[in-house]
C-alpha cells in the first residue's frame, strides 16, 4: 500500500491563506537587506511566501506588503519583477500543467 506523502504548507503573507508550498513563490531578504525572488526556495535569509496569482502580486505592490514584512523600503522595480515572474509562472502552469518544476 502506497503511503500518502505529506504536502508542505506555507502561509501567503498577502491573503493570509495556508497553501501548498508549490503554489507559492518565496521572497527572501538576505543579511545585506537585498530582497529577491527565490524560485528554488533554498536561498539563505528571511523568507516570506506569496501566491502564484497575478492579482495577489499586484495587491502586494499596492499594499507594499514586503516593505512591512521585511521592515525596509523596497523599490517599485522589485514589485514589477515579482508581478512579471508570477505572470510567467502562471502561464507555464497553463501550458505544461503542474508537473513542471519551476
Amino acid at each position: 500500500m502506497a503511503r500518502q506523502r505529506k504536502i508542505p504548507m506555507r502561509k501567503d503573507i498577502v491573503s493570509g491563506e495556508m497553501k501548498p508550498k508549490k503554489e507559492l513563490v518565496r521572497i527572501v531578504k538576505n543579511k545585506e537587506n537585498e530582497v529577491s525572488i527565490d524560485p528554488s526556495g533554498k536561498k539563505a535569509g528571511r523568507g516570506a511566501y506569496v501566491s502564484l496569482d497575478v492579482a495577489i502580486a499586484k495587491q502586494a505592490k499596492a499594499d507594499r506588503t514586503f516593505d512591512r514584512v521585511f521592515e525596509i523600503k523596497i523599490a517599485d522595480d522589485f514589485y514589477d519583477e515579482l508581478i512579471a515572474y508570477v505572470d510567467h509562472q502562471v502561464a507555464r502552469r497553463e501550458l505544461f500543467g503542474n508537473e513542471s518544476k519551476s
